[in-house]
């Protein structure tokens, strides 16, 4: 890390509320005036001009002569843009059999990415595979990388951010694994730990979707059924870190069992490993969830009965989140978006079944992303976790 970098940092963690405040609000709506910072933050004007100053000395935000008016008399609007790339910071995803990496500018552009196979889920192989990882994101950054700044870590599971311990991820077998301190011991920027439908959502607040809009939800169809709260400007975590986990809302027959170890799960009937192992008993053999997409685009009836299922518990789902926590859109993102003409129809069937009242007014959208998008999340968590 140079000079600079750590200088940086210094600033921002030293940052008052209202210098956080500011900093925040220019990295997420650059270039905006100072008056429209003031109006963002309920800061005075002299707060924010108290505030940019030391940004500017810094060269975290750049701001250009007064060359514009915002429209009123005597009042210059003086555009301030953050500076993309007076910091990078590493996003990774950790999958089950693959680690996704990418660095970042304080934008969350991906500026070079990287991947590597797991071959096993032995936390300190994975901690070792990680550092492996962020080696190759080095060498491809050459003198960039004396830039970094932060490593946010994504993984699937019930994950407790503030001691970066992963208490429960099924897909990884872990419990209670202190997978930050082993990342930490191993590197030498801050590291943040967070799961990894948070980290997407995180991406989407800051940078995506939730800049126009006062609230959402994101909801994943995958390897799990995940999802993500953005309401009154925060994402949600909750006390316990596992707000928004639908995926674990017991809306499916007892009798199937869930990789939780829970009974009736909505993962347990909607997950692509559930869709795949119903179609695989219904026809004797081994499927995989390609081959049941497969079937089921065939009109093969089993494969069809099985995703029929899924959506309808996936709108479920939906429809109960909705009601109870009333976000302006639903965003459905994961690896099953790919295939969502095949839950569409009957997802939001049942979705208008159980929406009550106005909540079926909530507009269900997809929003394809891939794992390098996953990875960008996992990198807008480690500015957040910087900046506040």
């Amino acid at each position: 890390m140079d000079h600079d970098t750590a200088a940086r940092m210094t600033l921002i963690r030293s940052a008052s509320e209202a210098g956080s405040k500011v900093f925040a609000t220019i990295l997420t709506r650059s270039p905006i005036s100072r008056i429209d910072i003031a109006r963002h933050t309920g800061l005075s004007q002299a707060a924010v001009t108290k505030a940019v100053s030391p940004l500017v000395a810094a060269g975290l935000v750049d701001a250009p002569p007064v060359t514009q008016r915002d429209g009123l008399p005597g009042r210059p609007a003086a555009p301030v843009s953050i500076v993309p790339d007076a910091m990078v910071m590493l996003g990774i995803k950790i999958n089950p059999d693959e680690i996704i990496a990418v660095a970042t500018d304080l934008a969350t552009n991906v500026l070079v990415r990287a991947q590597r196979a797991l071959a096993t889920h032995d936390p300190e192989a994975v901690a070792d595979a990680v550092v492996d990882v962020i080696i190759a994101l080095e060498q491809d950054l050459g003198d960039k990388a004396e830039s970094i700044a932060g490593v946010g870590l994504a993984i699937s599971g019930d994950i407790d951010t503030s001691s970066a311990v992963v208490r429960a991820s099924a897909i990884m077998g872990w419990t209670d694994v202190a997978f930050g301190a082993a990342l930490q011991d191993r590197l030498a920027w801050p590291v943040t730990l967070e799961n990894d439908v948070n980290a997407l959502t995180i991406g989407e607040h800051w940078f995506g979707v939730g800049l126009g809009t006062a609230s959402f939800a994101i909801v994943t169809i995958g390897l799990g059924i995940g999802s993500g709260l953005h309401l009154n400007g925060q994402v949600i975590s909750g006390a316990y870190g596992v707000s928004g986990e639908i995926g674990h809302l017991p809306l499916a027959a007892p009798e199937h069992v869930c990789s939780c170890g829970r009974r009736g799960c909505v993962e347990a009937v909607a997950a692509t490993p559930a869709i795949a192992a119903a179609v695989s008993a219904a026809h004797g053999r081994e499927i995989g969830i390609d081959e049941a997409v497969r079937l089921a685009h065939a009109s093969d009836p089993a494969a069809e009965a099985a995703f029929r299922e899924a959506a309808r518990i996936i709108g479920t789902a939906i429809a109960t989140l909705v009601n109870l926590a009333g976000p302006e859109v639903v965003i459905i993102g994961g690896e099953g978006v790919s295939n969502f003409d095949l839950f569409e129809e009957t997802l939001r069937s049942a979705f208008d079944a159980h929406a009550f009242g106005a909540a079926a007014r909530c507009p269900i959208v997809t929003r394809p992303h891939t794992f390098e998008d996953w990875a960008r999340g996992a990198a807008a968590a480690a500015i957040q976790s910087l900046v506040r």
